[in-house]
């Protein structure tokens, strides 16, 4: 049996809200649209436009996917991020609005669009923090490095999707552990995993059963990995340049206490949109 667009988008949106899914109109609508290539205007003035088979079984997929707990970003592929367009999958972390600060501050760091800056990025993921400073400032260079080879294979998909020349390189290694010969950098960013891993339980269905626990959880405290940055990066960095973190919402205070003051300079520690503590800015004593 053929639906509308209308039914077919009442039909998801019950099946949505059964499963426990947030906002379920508005995620199937979304669906939808992916499937058909449409925006949502065409969803709504076009309402009464049957489907056709393949259209309505391919939906039907989605929306079971999506009720049984799989982001909605990884059902359709891909995600936005500071004005540009992400594949995604689930070798990586989806990028967040709040990570979009990070990349704010750092191109506040890189200000002169006519220097070239040298990058460095410490757990690239989809790369989306690398490829959008490149964007912005397409004279500097940036070295990419991610432990997994599936997200750096991903990086370099993103790169060449968001047209990004020979001015980002992508390395598949443990930190700074890429660099046998070793570069000195003027800035080194890095959204590392920081949730304590007693707290994975805890965590949203979609993101503890689909989204890669390597890039989520660092140690007891969740600070293993930030602790190892402020540690290693000195040795990686020109003296007064930058290294840049996201952190989690209540690990300003410790973070804070890790940092020697003869190697840091502690210069700010920035909020989300929500206030919460977000973007850890240090500059190389």
């Amino acid at each position: 049996m053929s639906l509308s667009i209308a039914e077919a988008i009442l039909e998801a949106t019950r099946a949505l809200q059964s499963a426990g899914i947030s906002e379920p109109r508005r995620q199937a609508s979304s669906l939808l649209a992916n499937v058909l290539k449409v925006d949502q205007t065409f969803l709504i003035t076009r309402a009464e436009t049957k489907l056709t088979p393949r259209e309505l079984d391919s939906f039907r997929q989605g929306v079971g996917r999506r009720a049984r707990g799989e982001p909605l970003q990884y059902i359709k592929g891909f995600q936005e991020f500071f004005g540009l367009d992400f594949e995604v999958n689930q070798n990586a972390l989806i990028p967040r609005p709040e990570t979009e600060l990070l990349v704010e501050t750092a191109l506040g760091l890189v200000a002169d669009a006519s220097a070239s800056p040298f990058i460095c990025e410490i757990g690239a993921g989809t790369g989306c923090i690398s490829i959008s400073l490149l964007h912005k400032r397409p004279r500097a260079r940036a070295v990419a490095v991610d432990i997994s080879p599936s997200a750096a294979r991903l990086a370099s998909r993103n790169a060449a999707r968001n047209e990004i020349g020979k001015g980002m390189s992508i390395m598949v290694a443990d930190c700074f552990a890429a660099f046998h010969v070793r570069p000195v950098f003027d800035l080194i960013v890095s959204n590392p995993p920081y949730i304590a891993d007693r707290d994975w339980e805890g965590l949203q269905r979609e993101v503890r059963e689909y989204e890669p626990r390597l890039a989520l959880t660092s140690g007891s405290d969740g600070l293993a990995m930030i602790r190892r940055l402020i540690l290693e990066a000195p040795a990686f960095l020109l003296k007064g340049g930058h290294l840049l973190l996201e952190i989690g919402y209540d690990q300003g205070v410790a973070v804070e206490q890790m940092i020697d003051p003869r190697v840091w300079k502690l210069v700010a520690i920035h909020n989300d949109l929500r206030g919460i503590p977000r973007t850890v800015v240090l500059r190389k004593q």
